[in-house]
């Protein structure tokens, strides 16, 4: 009999026929509740996995569930350390998207020096004269500061020095700045906060990163700088970044991600001009969507076929 893979959330085409092209069965599921999840993973021994959420009572009604192979980087919505003691492998996608967000991070960056929401929504209202109102900043010679020099920051850090002519420093403790030369390394996050004219964020949300970039480390910001999150809402303390924009305390902020998604039509992030936003998509290219549903689907099928996965997130106890 075929494995069974649970499908909650549609993926592309391309990982789907990676699996039945090895003979795996494919379940597409009705929903993402928990509910839903409970009642339909019970026949399956493999979840590509989405965004939804998977928290033990999940995992332990898939009484065949061998493996979650995510479809993308962060495993934040899945409980992996109930997944290790229930014997379940997870892996994920990490080299699928870096490329993908890297240049949706360089947009942002251009995108809030030049002011490019702002003038769009000015010219769309009759206003060609905003042109004479409201100036942009060149990037070239521009100081950009990564916080977290990981997949994804060591690409924007490339784009940025070699593309644009920016300088670029970062702080990472677990990176060997050996491996990225055109980042000059700094001792502390402070360091770069107060010198960088663009902050760009690029490290997962976990217990040491929830709610890091506070009210304290937002006020060392130039006045006259940007904050680019690109990665987790949660490494933000959002309402402090409320209220340090709407001061103009620090020049803008150009954000994929929210502490809550979607966000509330009411939040303030969304009402403030000085703010460019997208809608948590700097992975959601098409090529990037194929990329990380094969190599979500690769991973499940190392591990039903025994072998070692090439990303694994966990080393599960053997059931």
């Amino acid at each position: 009999m075929a494995y069974k893979i649970l499908i909650p959330q549609d993926v592309s085409e391309a990982g789907k026929r990676y699996l039945r092209d090895r003979g795996y069965e494919i379940k597409m599921g009705s929903g993402i509740s928990v509910q839903t999840l409970q009642d339909e993973v019970g026949d399956c021994h493999g979840i590509l996995a989405r965004t939804a959420r998977y928290p033990a009572e999940v995992l332990r009604a898939g009484t065949h569930l061998k493996v979650i192979g995510r479809h993308g980087v962060g495993v934040d919505n899945i409980d992996v350390e109930a997944a290790t003691e229930l014997g379940i492998y997870v892996t994920n996608a990490p080299e699928s998207n870096a490329g993908s967000v890297a240049e949706h991070t360089i947009g942002l960056i251009i995108a809030a020096a030049r002011h490019f929401v702002q003038c769009d929504a000015a010219l769309r209202y009759g206003n060609f004269e905003i042109r004479n109102q409201l100036f942009g900043n060149d990037i070239e010679g521009k100081v950009l500061g990564l916080i977290g020099v990981g997949r994804v920051g060591r690409l924007v850090a490339r784009k940025a020095a070699r593309g644009l002519s920016m300088k670029v420093i970062g702080y990472d403790p677990f990176i060997d700045p050996a491996l990225v030369p055109e980042v000059e390394f700094t001792e502390s996050i402070e360091n770069v906060l107060k010198n960088a004219d663009f902050v760009s964020l690029h490290l997962p949300v976990n217990d040491t990163t929830m709610g890091l970039i506070d009210k304290i480390r937002l006020l060392k910001m130039k006045p006259s700088a940007y904050l680019i999150n690109v990665a987790r809402g949660g490494i933000v303390r959002e309402n402090d970044l409320i209220e340090i924009l709407s001061e103009k305390r620090i020049a803008g902020a150009a954000l994929d991600v929210f502490a809550e998604e979607p966000p509330s039509p009411s939040n303030p992030l969304l009402k403030l001009d000085n703010v460019t936003v997208t809608p948590h998509n700097a992975a959601l290219t098409r090529e990037c969507m194929d990329r990380m549903a094969v190599h979500a689907a690769q991973g499940i099928d190392e591990v039903l076929a025994g072998r070692t996965p090439t990303w694994p997130v966990n080393k599960p106890k053997v059931k």
